[in-house]
């Protein structure tokens, strides 16, 4: 059965259903966890840690109970005990607290931030707005959209060219 261990008396679950995306049972809980965006693997076996769940059983061997207790405390957006530099938005802007944001949530609030920017017309909102490097990388050879543009030669140009080699 692919290497997969099974605990007694419990089926085991090939996809399990995390945060509104499928993972894949097979892996080590701490990396099918990672597999969900906003969580690395750090934060991941921290979360795990805390939950009071092995990082090193296979995702498939949890129960739905285990499954729920680590969505129950992801979903909270404050994982009590976990160091705050851990979490993925320190001092929010509306609530100043620090949050650990996943999925869709981490998305909204990354696209929120970078309207905030243009609206105040701060630099950084303006790179945006006119699509250029926001973070002070050169642009002066990288980062061009669009074709190339060179010199072109007329015909005349060539003709002269070839006759004078």
């Amino acid at each position: 059965m692919n290497g997969v261990a099974m605990s007694s008396g419990q089926e085991f679950k090939y996809i399990v259903r995390l945060f509104g995306q499928d993972t894949d049972g097979r892996y080590k809980a701490a990396y099918a966890l990672a597999m969900v965006k906003g969580i690395g693997y750090n934060t991941a076996k921290g979360i795990l840690l805390k939950a009071g769940l092995d990082p090193n059983k296979r995702l498939g061997n949890f129960t739905d109970a285990e499954i729920k207790k680590v969505v129950a405390l992801v979903s909270s957006k404050r994982i009590e005990g976990l160091p705050v530099w851990m979490y993925n938005r320190r001092s929010d802007y509306e609530s100043g607290t620090d949050l650990h944001l996943v999925t869709s949530d981490l998305l909204f609030y990354a696209r929120e931030d970078i309207e905030r920017e243009k609206k105040v017309k701060s630099w950084r909102g303006i790179r945006h707005s006119l699509g250029l490097k926001v973070r002070g990388q050169r642009t002066r050879t990288t980062g061009r959209t669009g074709g190339t543009v060179g010199v072109r030669r007329s015909k005349q140009g060539q003709q002269q060219q070839q006759q004078s080699k």
